[in-house]
């Protein structure tokens, strides 16, 4: 049984890193090992498929895919695995990352895959967090430091802005 927290972190393209950094950065922050790979379900089907596949003896609790265009490869990894999955629709060239939200949103029965927005890595970082956390409980707390941290810079700002609008 696994004792660390882990997320496997898997993107398509190397291109895709600079928005899944977001995504790793919020994993560490809640103390989630990453395990970072770039596979793609076109390219290297037979590498993604077998990493899915060995996932959970791997020690993975929970899979996070970025992909673009035709963004397949969150489908193709749940296809593989028991394991859950959240898929990180990319921004691309052509529609603006709208061709990867459908891709990715559009699962078939039986094969689920949770969708968080167009390039939403940190989204993804906190969704895998509030996953885990129902089996590692040393997560819960930093979650609810992470919302109450919100919540204050949300008012601060308010505050701030009441300021500024009363001197005008």
């Amino acid at each position: 049984m696994n004792t660390q927290p882990k997320a496997a972190v898997i993107m398509g393209s190397d291109s895709d890193f600079p928005v899944v950094k977001k995504c790793i950065t919020m994993l560490k922050k809640f103390g989630i090992e990453a395990d970072v790979n770039v596979l793609s379900a076109h390219r290297t089907p037979e590498a993604a498929a077998t990493y899915a596949k060995e996932a959970k003896a791997n020690g993975i609790d929970v899979i996070i895919a970025a992909a673009g265009k035709a963004a397949h490869l969150a489908g193709v990894l749940a296809a593989h695995t028991t394991l859950p999955v959240i898929g990180i629709p990319m921004k691309s060239s052509t529609m603006d990352g709208l061709d990867s939200l459908l891709s990715v949103v559009q699962m078939p029965k039986g094969i689920p895959v949770a969708t968080v927005a167009i390039d939403g890595a940190d989204n993804a970082g906190i969704l895998a967090a509030q996953m885990l956390a129902l089996k590692y409980e040393e997560i819960a707390p930093r979650l609810a430091q992470f919302k109450a941290d919100m919540e204050a810079e949300v008012l601060s700002k308010n505050e701030k802005i009441k300021q500024e609008a009363m001197a005008e």
